[in-house]
Formats: C-alpha cells, sequence, structure tokens
C-alpha cells in the first residue's frame, strides 16, 4: 500500500485508515457524521494526495482533442471540469483541467485511474512529437481545505485579503510559511474553499499549519458523504466506461459544438436510454450502491449508483440510474433494501446546495 506524505500525521491524530485505490488513506478521525458536520458549517482538510497530476505541454490542440469540454475558453490561471471518453462515448475518467500558460495545462486524474488514463493519454499523444506529458503524482501533494471558513481561514494565514475575491474554478500561485503552493477555488464538496498543490515534503507542515488555524481534519467517509450530497458523480459509481456522459449525470460537461474530440461521433449516435436521478427515501433507510430501484408498478427500471444516510438532509439519499421514461422529478419509486421495498421519490439536485 502506498502512503502519502501525511500518512504518520493520520496515525498520530487517531484515523482510522482503509485501503483506497492501493493507498492507505484516512476514512475518519472523530467520526464521519461530527467530520461532515464540521465542513458543512466551519472548515474540513482533507488528505487528496492520493490524486494523480499529469502536465501536458506543447501545443493546445491535444487538450481539445482528449477532453469533452471546451478547453480553448481555458486562460493562464483558469480550471475546467472534463471528461476522457473512450472511442464509444463512455466515459474513462473525469478530470480537472488547469491551463497554467500557453501550451501548458495540468491535468488532475481519479487516484484509481490514474495508471490507466496516463497510459489513454501516452496513446492519444503517440505520433504528435509536439506534445510531452509527464506524470508528477510523486512530487505532487493535494490538500482541500472546504467549508464556509476556509477562504477566510486561507486568507489569514497568506495576510491576503484579497485571495477571497479569486473566482470559483480558477487558481493562482503563492506562499504558505514559506512553501510554494498554487491555491485553486475548487472542491468536492458542494462547499467553498481551496484545493491546495504543493511538494510531497511541505504537505506536513501546511497540514499542521492549517489545522492550527481551525481546519478539522476529515477523512475520506466524509468526503464520500459530501459529494453524495452535493450530487457529484464518482468514478465507478455513477461514470464507467459502459455509460455515456449523458447517462451518469455529467452531459453538461460536453460541448459538442467545439468540434471533433475522442467520443465524439459515438455520442452523435447513442440515444441515451438512462439517467441519473436523486432519491430521497420516504422512510427512515440507508440506500446503498447496486440496490434495484421498482416503478409504484413493479417494473425493475434500474439501480442505485451511490447512497448513504445524509446527516445533512436527516434522511437516506442516493443517486440512481433509471430508465428515462421512469426519471421525472416527483415520481414515487421503490428500492429493494435487502429484500424490503422500501419507497422513495425522486427529488431535485443536487440534495443540498449552499450556493456554490
Amino acid at each position: 500500500m502506498k502512503q502519502t506524505s501525511l500518512y504518520e500525521i493520520h496515525r498520530a491524530a487517531g484515523a482510522t485508515m482503509v485501503p483506497f485505490a492501493g493507498w492507505e488513506m484516512p476514512v475518519s478521525y472523530a467520526g464521519t457524521v461530527s467530520e461532515v458536520a464540521a465542513v458543512r458549517s466551519m472548515a474540513g482538510l482533507f488528505d487528496v494526495s492520493h490524486m494523480g497530476e499529469v502536465t501536458v505541454t506543447g501545443t493546445d490542440a491535444f487538450v481539445q482533442d482528449v477532453t469533452t469540454n471546451d478547453a480553448a475558453k481555458l486562460s493562464s490561471g483558469k480550471a475546467q471540469y472534463s471528461l476522457l471518453l473512450n472511442e464509444g462515448g463512455g466515459v474513462v475518467d473525469d478530470i480537472i483541467v488547469y491551463c497554467r500558460g500557453e501550451n501548458d495545462f495540468l491535468i488532475v486524474l481519479n487516484a484509481g485511474c490514474k495508471d490507466k488514463d496516463l497510459a489513454w493519454l501516452k496513446s492519444q499523444a503517440d505520433g504528435r512529437p509536439d506534445v510531452t506529458l509527464v506524470d508528477i503524482s510523486e512530487d505532487t501533494a493535494l490538500i482541500a481545505l472546504q467549508g464556509p471558513q476556509a477562504v477566510e481561514i486561507t486568507a489569514n494565514l497568506l495576510q491576503e485579503p484579497g485571495i477571497t475575491t479569486l473566482k470559483r474554478f480558477h487558481f493562482a500561485p503563492r506562499e504558505l510559511s514559506g512553501c510554494p503552493v498554487t491555491l485553486s477555488r475548487t472542491g468536492y464538496t458542494g462547499e467553498d474553499g481551496f484545493e491546495i498543490f504543493c511538494a510531497w515534503q511541505d504537505a506536513p507542515l501546511l497540514w499542521n499549519l492549517l489545522t492550527d488555524a481551525g481546519a478539522i481534519s476529515a477523512g475520506l467517509g466524509a468526503r464520500d458523504v459530501l459529494r453524495l450530497e452535493a450530487a457529484y458523480s464518482l468514478y465507478g459509481h455513477e461514470l464507467d466506461t459502459d455509460s455515456s456522459p449523458y447517462e451518469s449525470g455529467v452531459g453538461w460537461a460536453v460541448k459538442m459544438g467545439k468540434g471533433s474530440f475522442v467520443g465524439h461521433e459515438a455520442l452523435l449516435s447513442r440515444v441515451p436510454q438512462k439517467s441519473i436521478v436523486g432519491l430521497r427515501m420516504d422512510a427512515r433507510a440507508i440506500p446503498r450502491e447496486n440496490y434495484f430501484v421498482f416503478s409504484s408498478e413493479g417494473m425493475q427500471v434500474g439501480q442505485t449508483t451511490s447512497g448513504t444516510w445524509s446527516p445533512t438532509i436527516k434522511a437516506g439519499i442516493a443517486l440512481a440510474r433509471l430508465e428515462s421514461r421512469f426519471a421525472e422529478i416527483g415520481t414515487q419509486v421503490s428500492v429493494d433494501i435487502r429484500g424490503r421495498l422500501v419507497s422513495a421519490t425522486i427529488v431535485h439536485l443536487p440534495f443540498y446546495r449552499n450556493g456554490v
């Protein structure tokens, strides 16, 4: 199992460590429910150094060719959520693309997909000598500071009130306690805050600096509940190589009008048959992934892709991939929870929104 540079800090803090995508990561410290509450009301701190990072230099055209969003809209200091697709229009991974300058990009990859993503990107770059790909994951740590107090904590530490004006999906280089960092106004929790890129060896100093300033350590358990409350699709759950972006809740990240990209032709001919919807349980029950969903007439119409008890909503919630004709808001369905059919309602997404 790989370990991030914050591993010893997690252990010293009493974190429960679990294997995740080949890494030994903290799933919780004081408990998932209290950590979710800390992020929703104050500021939580996550170690996401297991994510992959690859630089792409040489030409702007390559990034436009291999991603679904319109990279032509990026300029230095801007970031963009996007997707990598296979030739059949299925999702290879969801990513964030950072434009660092002309012909200079950073792509952040999901931890469990990093190796296959890098191989896929290299295959696409084959025969293009103008493209240089460099995996910088082993040298790069990533810390996420999320919550309503996150920006204030960062501004106070920097002694720079102006950092609060950095826009969503923008990023900027700074120095924090003598450590060069990149502050990105992004996150995966549905809250405001920053994701902080730094050198691998600098992460422990910065982690202690942020917790001393009031940030609460939070683990992967809280992160998953938070992203589900915010209805963010997760690779291996809502996203996979067999489902198109339109069947995975991320069709908005596909810009068909920008011109050809990998998977473009397949999407032109694929008619989406299913949709990602939000389910709120009508009774106290906890849905998990891969539970079958039935219509009011008793017909199986899909299954859940993610599910949990939401401490913020105070209800069981789930994302589910259903046949589109049964996906209307307000529709009553049933979820098979360990052999018991429990009523649920299709609701508007996200389940929780704080204005981000």
